[in-house]
């Protein structure tokens, strides 16, 4: 029976205006007064029912490639904003909704079509009833084959599931009985496996407070078997699987050496091969903003990495097509509505590019 991941999701957002991750978030910002860009007059009509919203950015063409990716006339749209730093976006299918994250202020909003993001979850990364800086809140976002949330948590150093009674259960939260650093980005195999990066990011001290001695690439198993795939990247960030699943990317946010290293992903799970798929460091060096951070992957092995200048658009050989330069530093995409829309995050803003592509897994 096909799960209903918007009924799900929708009785576990109820639920949790019931309980105490109701209560008041940080007041740095007044992030409840997020807005939306107001749609044009005129709606454009499309097949998929969207609306025009106001431009903003730019595309860059670098090679003739981009054209079968990006239409002639591709823009960006900019849907929301007045966010903290936003990230980890999920498209819930059966709800035709986006989820996102505002990691510094502890929430996770909610948009549709025509509608002001408004809250769905306070405390979603960082439960603790004792009042902390740094980046607290929840980070990559993601649905499990039942269309349950499941969470990166900065503050409270796990993994965690959003159930329909609004309680969250942890999935993972210790490697050999220390915590993790702060979980950031995750992604599920087709056999059920998640994988997820461990960088220091939501730790207010990195030194004092992290209990491991490296960020961690991990592969959680269904059963609850943590293993490390490697303490090889000094800052693992995003992470998704190519389209036939022999290749796992995962993005490095290292000033010092910023690429996306890609690993042949063995028959058992684990990992082999590290390699550098593409190399960041001459974008960074012309003072664009961000770092390598999150990616997704189309059904065609193009890898849309956020870096230095907005979404990097490689092609499945590392060469770069083309940039959606955003001019902000851009946290992370994913694929909604038909599959064919990149919904992305870049700092204060919500805002999406339509494309000729559909995402792996639509």
């Amino acid at each position: 029976m096909k799960p209903n991941r918007s009924l799900a999701i929708a009785l576990a957002a109820t639920a949790l205006s019931i309980t105490a991750l109701a209560a008041d978030a940080p007041s740095k910002k007044k992030p409840e007064k997020a807005v939306a860009a107001k749609p044009a007059a005129k709606p454009a009509a499309n097949k998929i029912g969207l609306q025009d919203y106001p431009s903003m950015g730019s595309i860059q063409r670098l090679d003739p490639r981009l054209d079968a990716i990006l239409a002639k006339d591709a823009h960006i749209e900019k849907l929301a904003d007045g966010f903290d730093w936003s990230e980890g976006p999920v498209w819930i299918k059966d709800g035709r909704y986006l989820l996102f994250s505002d990691v510094p202020q502890n929430l996770v909003y909610s948009w549709s079509e025509g509608k002001p993001a408004t809250v769905f979850m306070k405390h979603s990364g960082y439960t603790g009833s004792k009042p902390r800086g740094g980046e607290p809140g929840s980070n990559g976002l993601t649905t499990d084959a039942q269309g349950r949330l499941v969470l990166c948590e900065h503050g409270d150093r796990r993994v965690s599931r959003l159930e329909v009674n609004g309680k969250k259960t942890t999935l993972a939260q210790y490697y050999r009985f220390y915590r993790f650093n702060s979980p950031n980005d995750l992604v599920y195999h087709s056999n059920g496996d998640l994988y997820f990066t461990d960088p220091p990011y939501g730790l207010v001290d990195r030194k004092a407070d992290s209990e491991l001695p490296y960020s961690g690439v991990y592969r959680l198993k269904p059963g609850g078997e943590v293993a490390l795939l490697t303490e090889d990247l000094p800052f693992p960030n995003g992470i998704a699987f190519s389209p036939d699943e022999k290749i796992l990317y995962v993005a490095v946010s290292d000033p010092d050496k910023p690429i996306i290293a890609a690993f042949d992903v063995k028959k058992d799970g684990t990992v082999e091969n590290q390699r550098t798929f593409f190399d960041a460091s001459a974008l960074l060096k012309q003072g664009l903003k961000g770092l390598p951070d999150g990616l997704k992957v189309d059904r065609k092995g193009n890898v849309f990495a956020t870096a230095p200048g907005g979404v990097l658009i490689l092609a499945p050989d590392g060469a770069h097509l083309g940039t959606i330069a955003t001019g902000e530093a851009t946290a992370n995409c994913n694929w909604g509505n038909d599959g064919s829309v990149l919904y992305i995050t870049a700092d204060m803003y919500l805002c999406r590019v339509r494309t000729l592509t559909k995402g792996k897994g639509w």
